[in-house]
């Protein structure tokens, strides 16, 4: 049994609340996928690798709780309950493993991350850099660009005050070799459009979708087949949930990456959303519209505290 410090914001969180992931599962289900604290409670096959107090993190549905029962083999032990760890377990290994797996990366190549200033984008931006590629970033703010800048994105582009396109057109005539892409609809087919000869585009996400009825924003895919023959081009998708016998390696080389200071984990607890920072579960809504309207640097975080009468 676990006592949750801090709990990760995801997109996919609207997905699984409207009950995309599951169709079956009907409401009232408990939501949130990854969550870090401490032990509280051991279970007896547990006892042997885990004690009370000790620091772990876990990913499983249902972490928005001040409690969670998770079983032993799902926990990863830490070194300490710090909110940096909680940015490694879904957005870290999401963006590690499908570069990894899917991005055949080498030096020399250039590399789009689209929304690269969030929660994952920021993962994808720094392990591209590390493989030595040439990195574009795009975002929706100047500040989002300063920071991208800070973690290596060699040419950011603010989305708002320039027109993505032309920008590729113009400075990457000879289009981009991967594009890791999180937004969907327009960014999705101008991304599309901007593969180079064999470039690969991964799709991780579709956060403009999200908060659609059908979870889903019209692409101008009719003439896909046409572009991707013309081009030696693909299109790859990528669910963390299928890669789950990569997971553990990934996890533990992103922790050392971290603990080395050769990663930045950026947290945002919200300090500049209306209402100030994330604050127990009943600010986990208003996290959720902090994210979608596209105001976060970083992962977002809701930190649970530890409450004193604790019913345990």
């Amino acid at each position: 049994l676990f006592s949750s410090r801090f709990v990760g914001i995801n997109a996919s969180d609207i997905n699984y609340s409207a009950g995309r992931y599951d169709t079956s599962v009907k409401p009232p289900f408990d939501i949130g996928f990854e969550g870090v604290g401490d032990v509280v409670a051991l279970g007896l096959s547990a006892s042997a690798d885990y004690t009370v107090g000790q620091a772990v993190a876990y990913v499983k549905a249902g972490s928005f709780a001040e409690y969670t029962i998770v079983p032993a083999k799902q926990a990863v032990p830490l070194p300490s309950v710090k909110p940096e760890f909680l940015t490694l377990m879904v957005s870290g290994a999401t963006a590690y493993i499908s570069l990894k797996e899917l991005g055949e990366l080498s030096e020399g190549k250039k590399v789009l991350v689209t929304a690269a200033a969030g929660g994952t984008g920021q993962f994808a931006v720094q392990l591209a850099k590390k493989a030595k590629c040439h990195v574009i970033g795009t975002c929706s703010s100047d500040e989002k660009g300063g920071f991208l800048k800070s973690i290596g994105c060699d040419r950011t582009i603010n989305y708002k005050t320039e027109n993505v396109e032309s920008v590729l057109r113009k400075d990457y005539p000879e289009g981009v070799d991967v594009v890791y892409e999180s937004v969907g609809g327009k960014m999705f087919d101008l991304a599309l459009n901007s593969l180079a000869t064999k470039g690969r585009l991964i799709v991780i996400g579709f956060i403009a979708g999200y908060q659609n009825p059908t979870g889903l924003q019209p692409v101008k895919a009719e003439l896909l087949p046409a572009k991707l023959l013309k081009k030696s081009a693909s299109i790859r998708g990528f669910f963390l949930n299928h890669y789950l016998s990569e997971y553990k390696m990934a996890l533990k080389h992103l922790l050392k990456m971290y603990e080395r200071g050769d990663l930045v984990c950026e947290v945002d607890f919200g300090d500049m959303s209306p209402e100030g920072k994330f604050t127990g579960l009943e600010s986990v809504f208003r996290a959720v519209d902090y994210m979608y309207m596209g105001k976060n640097i970083g992962k977002i975080v809701v930190e649970l505290p530890h409450s004193v009468n604790s019913k345990l």
